[in-house]
């Protein structure tokens, strides 16, 4: 059976409540999943509760976005304590960085005659949401600016474009440690998108225990690159379609990228070995 152990809920820039990712798991008879907010867990306990005695396993799981040498990097941790106060605090910080970005974004967006408020990217991210600039581009697409989440990042949103505001984010070292000081999993999430190979040693030095092989972004000669890189290095593999729902900038399914399902009984071993929680 497959797993899918990148998705992203409503509770960041996802399209789907967690509830509603389990529910859409099932009904594709996946055998396990992660919810891996950006730099929030809050869609994690919903989640659990709602695979609670269906045979779903759902790991914990956040996605942490950081810079290196001008190249974003993210940083995937499993299995973290969802209460630990350092890395909540760490997220949070990272989290501000993000809505003052939005707020900067709109006022740019402004300047170039687009009718857009800060209000409006609020509402598409939703009560409590992690606001992010797919939250910008859906509110771009409901003001007519762009027909499409797509064309707001083409046009406005993406690197170098008239509207992209950089913002504040973790280094990786310090993203690994705060994951394993967490008693977390961190894995360099789709190493193949950020071209920074020679991170994965340094990061590994830090603590990195695995390497996301399968993703959507990354073809057959990649995935298998990756395995062999995790297997000569002692990591982990990991896996998953990085889903952001049916109405993500990109539409990707949950579970449409093929992940064996022994990444998941690897990943749950490694959990039941250090008494880490999940459903």
């Amino acid at each position: 059976m497959p797993v899918d152990l990148h998705i992203h809920s409503d509770c960041s820039d996802g399209t789907l409540a967690p509830e509603e990712i389990v529910r859409a798991a099932l009904e594709k008879g996946l055998y396990a999943i992660s919810i891996t907010d950006h730099d929030t867990v809050e869609g994690v306990r919903p989640a659990m509760a709602a695979a609670e005695g269906t045979g779903l396993h759902v790991l914990p799981g956040v996605e942490i976005s950081v810079d290196f040498a001008d190249t974003e990097i993210h940083i995937l941790g499993y299995f973290i304590d969802l209460d630990d106060a350092a890395i909540l605090e760490a997220m949070e910080r990272v989290r501000n960085g993000r809505v003052h970005r939005a707020r900067a974004m709109v006022e740019k967006l402004q300047e170039l005659g687009i009718n857009i408020t800060f209000d409006d990217v609020l509402a598409e991210a939703g009560e409590g949401g992690s606001v992010g600039r797919p939250h910008v581009a859906r509110a771009l697409q409901q003001v007519g600016a762009v027909s499409s989440p797509r064309e707001a990042f083409d046009r406005y949103l993406s690197r170098g474009k008239p509207a992209c505001v950089p913002r504040y984010k973790l280094p990786p070292d310090e993203a690994v440690r705060l994951i394993a000081a967490a008693g977390g999993m961190p894995v360099f999430a789709h190493p193949g998108l950020s071209h920074r190979d020679d991170m994965i040693d340094v990061l590994k030095a830090e603590g990195l225990l695995g390497l996301e092989a399968y993703h959507v972004d990354h073809d057959e000669k990649q995935t298998q690159r990756y395995r062999n890189m995790a297997k000569r290095r002692g990591l982990y593999v990991t896996g998953g379609s990085d889903s952001h729902g049916p109405l993500g900038s990109v539409a990707v399914e949950i579970g449409s990228v093929w992940v064996p399902d022994s990444c998941a009984e690897d990943l749950m071993q490694w959990a039941r070995g250090h008494d880490r929680v999940f459903v």
